[in-house]
């Protein structure tokens, strides 16, 4: 089963299931919140797709509408934006098989860089034992819920980055519950976009080259995510793709298992505050900069994979330019 949020054409928000490939979603009734349905679920020791189907359903929606009317929300959100935390986790994925010949070229080199270290603790203990911690991996702050936009909706350029990309990758979702409990509600795909151009000046600028605006969905997945995830990642521009490329990911393509991205990630107990929701990219197999690809304000970035339904889309727009912040002396 996956979900998606949406409003409509009133500007009422509903919940929408889809039970199968292909079919339209339909509307769950007396339900405007994944994450409220989600906590309900916890409370009464339900499974969120159980509960749903007992909620029942009041007829379809039309899929094409909500998108051609950007009606479509986030798949999980918090009411109040600041509520919800949104990070990233990278060197985590193996890549193709030419990547990794020549990821495994550098690894046997006497002098790593720190980035080629982080990646070797990853694939030397990111996949621990069950019932053991494994090595954690690199972390990095995204933002809160304000930061992040709908499918279909714009990501902005700032006029002082030095690049837009995109950074397709498998996303979790999740709901702290009332006991500080950490619930999974599935995972979805993602657009991390980041400034690729800033932080390979200097790796210090890693921090900042993530502090843009992302998105994830359209639709959550429910359950476990698949070991092996196939999809595709493509830069539009005036109706035609100017690049594209495959992604792969799933834990059977990743150096860290789900579980302990997730550990190192929830270990924080401040990062358990009830009712809190988190959203964690897993990181990202392929990027068009790596091919040169400059996106242009007006590109569109598709994000697709056959088993999360329908495309991530997002159209990259320039901002306009930023004034000097200029701080008042109180």
């Amino acid at each position: 089963m996956r979900l998606i949020q949406f409003k409509t054409a009133e500007g009422r928000r509903q919940v929408g299931a889809i039970l199968e490939n292909g079919a339209p979603p339909l509307v769950v009734r007396n339900a405007a919140s994944v994450r409220e349905l989600a906590l309900e679920a916890a409370r009464g020791s339900a499974s969120l797709e159980h509960l749903v189907l007992a909620r029942g359903f009041d007829g379809e929606v039309d899929y094409d509408a909500l998108i051609a009317d950007q009606r479509l929300l986030l798949p999980l959100d918090h009411v109040e934006p600041s509520r919800c935390l949104i990070s990233v986790t990278g060197l985590t994925h193996l890549g193709s098989a030419e990547s990794r010949d020549a990821m495994h070229a550098k690894l046997a080199a006497a002098d790593l860089s720190d980035t080629m270290r982080m990646f070797k603790l990853g694939l030397d203990g990111g996949k621990p034992s069950p019932g053991t911690i494994g090595v954690q991996p690199e972390w990095a702050y995204k933002g809160d819920g304000s930061w992040a936009v709908p499918p279909e909706h714009a990501l902005g350029l700032p006029s002082w980055a030095e690049d837009g990309g995109d950074e397709a990758e498998i996303v979790g979702l999740y709901i702290i519950g009332d006991q500080g409990e950490v619930l999974r509600v599935g995972f979805s795909l993602g657009n991390e976009y980041s400034d690729h151009v800033m932080e390979q000046r200097n790796y210090l600028y890693l921090a900042h080259s993530k502090l843009r605006q992302c998105s994830y969905g359209p639709e959550v997945l429910l359950g476990p995510l698949p070991n092996e995830v196939n999809g595709s990642v493509r830069v539009k521009r005036s109706g035609s793709t100017v690049w594209s490329g495959r992604f792969v990911s799933g834990e059977e393509n990743m150096s860290h298992s789900i579980g302990n991205l997730e550990h190192h990630h929830f270990k924080y107990h401040q990062f358990r505050r009830p009712g809190d929701v988190h959203v964690h990219f897993f990181g990202a197999s392929v990027l068009s900069f790596a091919s040169g690809m400059i996106p242009q304000s007006g590109d569109i970035f598709e994000v697709e994979a056959e088993a999360f339904g329908r495309p991530l889309r997002n159209r990259m727009i320039a901002d306009e330019k930023t004034e000097l912040v200029s701080v008042k002396v109180l």
